[in-house]
């Protein structure tokens, strides 16, 4: 299922938004040109060396591209840049602040020239506003969305282990743009996508923020329990093994009490009656579930739980991820060529194919050649801009 196919992305990405972004587009089937810097390239390729000798980010975002080289600081890389964007669909750019429009090449210069060009800005904190300016990378847009503070232990915040801000960017902008699409289809004009990282943050911190409305106290910060929720979280079994387990209702507390603790008169404590008593007792409940879980082993737990029922999932390594018995029962492992050889790699979320869209991640610069000769260049004009270092 390639419903994308047909249409041109040009992207000046760099790091994860925006390159998250493009890719999903390339997954539908869309030709995805990524403009970088000639010899550096975008700066997430020198990040880690854990694949192969290839960065683990740029692997992650970067399949079923192409990669073209242009110094659009010299005229006739920016030249080269608006043949391109004279073909495309959509242009996608995360720039630092300010860039693209001074460069001419934000929405209202664009629009102009190419009518029915999409463009999709991401930054950390949008066009306007205070904070337009500011540099942000995921980190700083975790503390400023309020993420940290609800993230970590009583003693401690903790960052997300994964860049959960430019993640958020990349799926807004992703939605965003299918959405422009959708629209200039009705009407043959293009329009302007603006995605911040704040703001798409800020969107996922829903719960949070409702919970301290007008005031109130936040949710706590609670480990890797849920902060307003109990039991809902990590228990350790006798063998020392984390089992994670939740209680999500009243039926759910009942037949927990009943079939896994043994004690089913807990069901109607005072204490633990309801969500709201147990998530004021969880010391005490916690005490009495943890004796419970310590008697059994993981395995037996899990079985227990599973029988209730009630959720409850293994604390995974990366390893045992990478092996998982129903990722593998349902096929989503594939294969994807890099410049250091084939590696496994996941089939996109939601799509039906026996087949996904599994391009190469691209070597710097591969296909400069190949798209400047698209746009009419001769092979002695291309030999110049290389040898000069523009392409």
């Amino acid at each position: 299922m390639r419903p994308l196919s047909g249409l041109t992305v040009v992207s000046l990405e760099q790091a994860i938004a925006a390159p998250y972004a493009t890719r999903q587009l390339a997954d539908l089937g869309a030709r995805v040109i990524k403009v970088e810097r000639p010899g550096t390239g975008d700066f997430a390729r020198s990040y880690d060396t854990r694949v192969k000798g290839l960065s683990s980010h740029f692997v992650w975002v970067n399949r079923n591209k192409e990669s073209l080289t242009l110094d659009i600081k010299d005229p006739r890389g920016m030249a080269a840049l608006r043949g391109l964007l004279s073909g495309a669909d959509v242009f996608v750019q995360n720039l630092a602040p300010g860039s693209a429009a001074r460069a001419g090449l934000g929405f209202a210069s664009l629009r102009e020239e190419h009518p029915g060009l999409i463009v999709c800005d991401i930054s950390g904190y949008g066009a306007d506003g205070p904070y337009a300016a500011k540099k942000a990378y995921d980190l700083m847009v975790q503390s400023e969305s309020g993420l940290l503070s609800v993230t970590g232990t009583a003693e401690e915040m903790a960052k997300v282990g994964i860049s959960v801000s430019d993640i958020a960017a990349g799926v807004h902008a992703y939605s965003g743009i299918l959405a422009a699409l959708l629209e200039r289809g009705r009407t043959g004009k293009g329009s302007h996508v603006d995605v911040s990282m704040l703001e798409s943050t800020v969107e996922w911190m829903g719960f949070p923020l409702y919970y301290a409305i007008d005031g109130a106290e936040p949710p706590p910060r609670a480990g890797a329990a849920h902060a307003t929720i109990y039991p809902y979280g990590p228990f350790v079994a006798g063998d020392g093994k984390v089992v994670m387990m939740s209680i999500q209702n009243e039926r759910e507390w009942a037949a927990f009490c009943e079939r896994f603790l043994g004690r089913p008169e807990l069901a109607a404590h005072p204490d633990y009656a309801d969500n709201a008593a147990r998530n004021a007792h969880r010391g005490p409940l916690g005490e009495l579930v943890s004796a419970r879980f310590a008697e059994l082993t993981s395995a037996e737990a899990i079985e227990l739980l599973a029988a209730v029922p009630v959720a409850n999932a293994r604390v995974n390594t990366l390893d045992e991820v990478w092996h998982h018995p129903q990722l593998a029962a349902r096929g989503r492992w594939h294969e994807v060529g890099t410049p250091a050889g084939p590696v496994p790699s996941p089939a996109p979320p939601g799509m039906v194919a026996d087949a996904p869209r599994m391009d190469p991640v691209p070597a710097l610069g591969e296909h400069t050649r190949a798209i400047l000769g698209e746009l009419g260049l001769a092979d002695g004009e291309i030999d110049t801009l290389v040898a000069e270092g523009v392409a």
